[in-house]
């Protein structure tokens, strides 16, 4: 018997040789007139790269017209398409983040459905992964929505720097690319309601930042109303500082010490001005109204630190899937593969 020698591979040589591949994530409810299209452009975006195998999982938010149908039709002309049907509608932080874990590609983009996130970027987007960045984060710097929102947004994102301790990123939806490892660390978080822009910001990983113009929704209306707009905002501050509370806190001292001195002052009016001093019903009124308004904010504060608590002891899991399509495939080139051409050889005699 010949001896045999055991040779170990590095596993770092063995993560260079495979391909690797992209993960693009679309969180989607109600956008049958828009699905076909984003998928056509990034198709297009994946060829024009051309050396990297991808596939495109959209999440449907139990949506109420077409959606689900055209996705499948799109599923089965091309398995790189792959679909995951939520059975009912699990709001728009939790059926997103839960696609994100999902994936399985080197790299993950996440973009939305209704084409406000330009997929002609993916290209660059690539660029900058390729040169080492484990995140390219794509970031508005004009909007063809309303003035006044893109103005109260930017408003939002500057407070929240004001009082976050971390460098959080203006402007920034969640449009970009994440590393595998970015990927891992989002699992490890464990977030039962998770602010995904801060959950990034607090990752610290080297990022790369790109610029875009944000065009205007062209088919269908928004998903978004005032109170999934508060919800956003409320769980960004919740998630990323606690100077709220603390403010609260300030507050009723301040106003306590005021109350203090006035209280002293009207009383060493009376005493020296006892017959011709009246305090009268108004001060009292507008204390009593002031005061209550102060506490019913102080309450509202701490409400939405409660609420908070509350979600993440209830754990409970992010979405509840109908059903998956095509994910019994991998990941698949972005072109369709050339026609086999049979080659009859002449018999010999």
């Amino acid at each position: 018997m010949w001896p045999f020698v055991v040779v170990s591979v590095p596993e770092s040589l063995i993560e260079e040789d495979r391909l690797k591949t992209i993960s693009i994530m679309t969180a989607c409810y109600n956008e049958e007139e828009n699905v076909e299209e984003l998928y056509n452009r990034v198709r297009k975006a994946m060829a024009s790269v051309g050396r990297y195998p991808y596939e495109h999982i959209f999440i449907d938010n139990s949506s109420e017209d077409r959606t689900v149908a055209v996705l499948k039709e799109i599923a089965a002309q091309d398995h790189n398409v792959k679909i995951i049907v939520n059975s009912r509608n699990f709001g728009h932080i939790r059926s997103p983040h839960h696609a994100f874990l999902q994936t399985r590609g080197d790299a993950v983009i996440s973009l939305v459905a209704d084409l406000q996130d330009p997929p002609e970027m993916i290209p660059e987007m690539i660029a900058r992964w390729e040169e080492g960045y484990s995140m390219v984060l794509c970031l508005k710097t004009t909007s063809q929505e309303h003035k006044m929102m893109f103005w109260i947004r930017t408003q939002y994102y500057k407070l929240i720097q004001r009082l976050s301790s971390i460098q959080t990123f203006e402007n920034f939806t969640g449009f970009g690319l994440y590393d595998r490892k970015v990927v891992d660390a989002v699992k490890k978080y464990g977030d039962a309601y998770p602010y995904f822009r801060g959950i990034i910001a607090e990752i610290g990983l080297p990022y790369y930042t790109l610029t875009y113009d944000q065009p205007r929704r062209v088919r269908g209306i928004t998903k978004n109303n005032f109170y999934t707009l508060w919800d956003m905002a409320m769980l960004g501050i919740t998630n990323l500082s606690k100077v709220p509370l603390r403010a609260a806190t300030f507050m009723g001292f301040f106003i306590a010490i005021i109350s203090l001195l006035l209280g002293l002052g009207y009383l060493l009016y009376k005493i020296i001005f006892w017959s011709e001093f009246s305090v009268g019903v108004a001060p009292l009124v507008i204390g009593l109204f002031f005061l209550g308004s102060v506490q019913l904010v102080s309450l509202g504060i701490l409400g939405e630190y409660i609420g908070a608590i509350h979600t993440q002891v209830l754990n409970r899991p992010h979405v509840i899937e109908k059903e998956r399509v095509n994910f019994e495939y991998g990941a698949g080139e972005p072109a369709a593969p050339p026609p086999r051409v049979m080659v009859e050889f002449p018999t010999v005699s």
